[in-house]
C-alpha cells in the first residue's frame, strides 16, 4: 500500500512540475515577445526620425547625409504604409503585386493600427506623414509559437496516459486471463467426477431420459470449460454451418428457458458455411438471447431470423423487452454497462469482441423502440 501511495504522490509531483516548466516557458516566450515587440517600436521611431533628417538635413554641397539612408534602407523586415498629407499611401517591404493598390493599402493600414500605434512624422508644427506598422515574420511566428508548445505538451500528456491506460489494461486482461483459465481448471475436476456418475447411472434403472438431459448439461458444461479455457489465446476459426451452430445454441436455451417465453427461428434451408470458432459463436448467441430474456422480465417472445446477401451472414435477434434509447445504441456494448441491478455488464461486451476482432464481423443494434423491443444483428462474412 505505501508503494502505490508513494507511486500516486510521484506522478502528481511530475504532472506538477511539468505544468511548472510549461508555465515558465510560457511566460518567458511572452516577456520576449513584448521585448521584441518594444525593440521593433524603437527601430521604427528611429525610421520616423530618418525620415524627417531626409527632409532639413543637406549639406553646403546638396547632398543628402548617409546616415539616415542607412537607416531607412537597414529596415527590411517590417512591412509598413506611409501616408503622406494628401491621403497618398506607398508602402515598404509588402508584396510587391499588391504594393501599389491604393485601396488595398488604405485597409491593410487599418489592420495595422489595430496591431501597432502609428507614429506621426512632425515637422515644423506639420504632419508630413503618418507610419502605419505591422508586426515582422518572425513576430507574428513568435505570437503561435505558445499555442504550438501548449499542443505539444498537450500530445504528450495524450500519449502518456494513453501508455499508462493501455499498460493498466493490460494487467487487467492478464489478471483476467489467468482467473479464467483457473475457473476452467477449477470446473474440471467436478465435471470429470459428473460423467463418471452419469455412466454409472447408465448401469441402474434410470428413465434413460433424464440421463439424456443431464448429459446434455454436462456437455454445456464442457463448452463452458472449453471457452475459459481459451481466454487469452487466439481462437481457431474453421469452416462452419452457422445455421447448425446457431440451432444448437438456440435450441438449448429454449429447452432451459421459462415457458412463458416463446422461442421462433427462421433460416434458410441448406448450408450457410462461415469461418466459425463454434464454441466462442455459440457463446454470443447464448448472451444475447439471454440479454433479450432478461429485458422482458421473464415473459416475452424471441426470434431469431438469419438471411443472406451475396457476401455476408445477418444474423437478428429480437426480443419484446423494455427497448433502448438511441443514445444507447453504442454505449450498451461498453464493458461494465448494465441496466441490471445484478450483473457486471460483460456480456455484450464480450459479444462485441468475439465478433468482431476474431471473426471480423460486425454487431451493432438494428433497431429499438421504448416498449416494444430490440433487435440486435451480427453480419459475417461467407465463405
Amino acid at each position: 500500500m505505501k508503494i502505490t501511495s508513494k507511486q500516486y504522490v510521484l506522478r502528481w509531483i511530475m504532472i506538477a512540475i511539468s505544468f511548472l516548466i510549461i508555465s515558465l516557458i510560457l511566460w518567458n516566450t511572452y516577456r520576449f515577445f513584448q521585448t521584441f515587440k518594444e525593440e521593433e517600436r524603437v527601430k521604427m521611431e528611429n525610421f520616423s526620425q530618418a525620415q524627417i533628417e531626409l527632409g532639413k538635413i543637406i549639406d553646403l554641397n546638396g547632398n543628402i547625409s548617409d546616415f539616415p539612408l542607412k537607416i531607412i534602407q537597414s529596415n527590411t523586415t517590417t512591412p509598413m504604409i506611409i501616408e503622406d498629407s494628401e491621403g497618398h499611401f506607398q508602402s515598404k517591404n509588402i508584396q510587391q503585386s499588391q504594393s501599389d493598390k491604393q485601396e488595398y493599402l488604405e485597409n491593410l493600414s487599418l489592420k495595422f493600427s489595430n496591431e501597432n500605434t502609428p507614429i506621426e512624422i512632425i515637422y515644423e508644427g506639420k504632419t508630413l506623414s503618418t507610419i502605419y506598422y505591422g508586426n515582422s515574420d518572425l513576430l507574428n511566428k513568435l505570437k503561435y509559437y505558445p499555442f504550438a508548445l501548449v499542443l505539444i505538451f498537450l500530445l504528450f500528456s495524450g500519449i502518456v496516459y494513453f501508455y499508462y491506460k493501455s499498460s493498466r489494461t493490460a494487467s487487467q486482461n492478464k489478471l483476467w486471463t489467468a482467473m479464467a483459465k483457473e475457473t476452467a481448471h477449477q470446473i474440471g475436476t467436478p465435471l470429470s467426477s459428473l460423467i463418471g456418475w452419469t455412466e454409472l447411472l447408465k448401469t441402474e434403472a434410470v428413465n434413460p431420459s433424464y440421463i439424456d438431459e443431464i448429459e446434455k448439461d454436462i456437455h454445456r458444461l464442457e463448452t463452458i470449460t472449453e471457452r475459459f479455457s481459451k481466454i487469452g489465446s487466439m481462437p481457431l476459426l474453421k469452416a462452419t454451418n452457422i445455421i447448425t451452430a446457431t440451432q444448437e445454441s438456440f435450441n438449448y436455451l429454449e429447452s432451459r428457458s421459462s415457458k412463458l417465453i416463446t422461442f421462433k427461428m427462421n433460416a434458410p434451408k441448406g448450408e450457410i458455411l462461415v469461418d466459425l470458432n463454434p464454441e466462442l459463436y455459440s457463446w454470443t448467441i447464448e448472451n444475447l438471447v439471454k440479454n433479450g430474456i432478461d429485458a422482458m422480465k421473464g415473459e416475452g417472445h424471441i426470434e431469431l431470423l438469419i438471411q443472406t446477401t451475396d457476401a455476408m451472414v445477418l444474423i437478428d435477434i429480437s426480443d419484446t423487452g423494455i427497448g433502448l434509447s438511441k443514445k444507447l445504441f453504442t454505449r450498451v456494448f461498453e464493458t461494465g454497462y448494465t441496466s441490471k441491478k445484478r450483473g457486471w455488464g460483460l456480456g455484450l461486451s464480450l459479444s462485441k469482441r468475439i465478433i468482431e476482432e476474431y471473426h471480423n464481423g460486425k454487431i451493432r443494434v438494428l433497431r429499438s423502440e421504448s416498449g416494444e423491443g430490440t433487435t440486435l444483428r451480427i453480419s459475417l462474412k461467407r465463405l
